[in-house]
């Protein structure tokens, strides 16, 4: 499993790792269809089928993530759409226990999203996440997606982290072999992101799907 011996900082994607993916599957894939059906005047399914489109054009760029982005392309206030369903953002069970017993640990615990900076706001006001941790820190301010070498590099210089003592966290498999390939040695793939879908193991990598099954290792 995890060598938590050798693991000096801990790096911790958002959503699907800290929170419920559930909140921005919701808003992207049926609030916002909905809004933009609303607005543009066209049937549902026709919205679903062009904002998908859009979507896969910039899938695993900077602007996927970028709320500023997607505001332009569709013409639609999205932060203010996302404060509508805000109700939906939600900790997962394990989160607090697992970061409480990090913070117990000595481990140094950053959080690191591709999340646009106004999403972080947004989900730390209703969350209070920073409560639990060390430093937060959105990808936008360095211009680089997890997806690119060139976020790590930057990261890196940022934090001053060794890369052989530092534990990464994620849903996402293409983002787990970004951090891979940047030479971090110890990974931790989340199965279950979405507490309303069936969990389903990233291959190559050691899965979690409840971070309570690790509090009695962390040392």
């Amino acid at each position: 499993m995890l060598n938590w011996h050798d693991i000096e900082t801990v790096l911790l994607d958002m959503d699907g790792t800290l929170l419920d993916l559930h909140f921005d599957n919701h808003f992207w894939m049926e609030h916002t269809p909905q809004a933009y059906s609303k607005v543009h005047d066209m049937p549902l399914d026709e919205a679903k089928v062009l904002l998908k489109q859009q979507n896969d054009a910039v899938y695993g760029q900077l602007e996927w993530y970028c709320l500023d982005y997607w505001q332009r392309e569709l013409k639609l206030p999205i932060v203010e759409l996302k404060r509508e369903i805000q109700h939906l953002i939600q900790l997962r069970e394990d989160t607090i226990p697992f970061l409480d017993a990090l913070k117990s640990a000595g481990k140094k615990v950053v959080l690191v999203t591709n999340a646009h900076p106004d999403s972080l706001s947004l989900k730390v006001e209703r969350t209070q996440l920073d409560l639990h941790i060390d430093d937060l820190i959105s990808c936008h301010q360095f211009g680089a997606s997890k997806e690119s070498q060139s976020l790590w590099t930057q990261l890196q210089s940022h934090l001053d982290f060794d890369p052989a003592k530092t534990l990464f966290v994620d849903d996402s498999e293409r983002i787990l072999h970004s951090a891979k390939e940047f030479g971090i040695k110890h990974l931790l793939a989340v199965a279950n992101p979405d507490s309303k879908k069936v969990a389903v193991p990233i291959n190559g990598f050691v899965n979690v799907t409840d971070y309570r099954t690790l509090l009695n290792d962390i040392k």
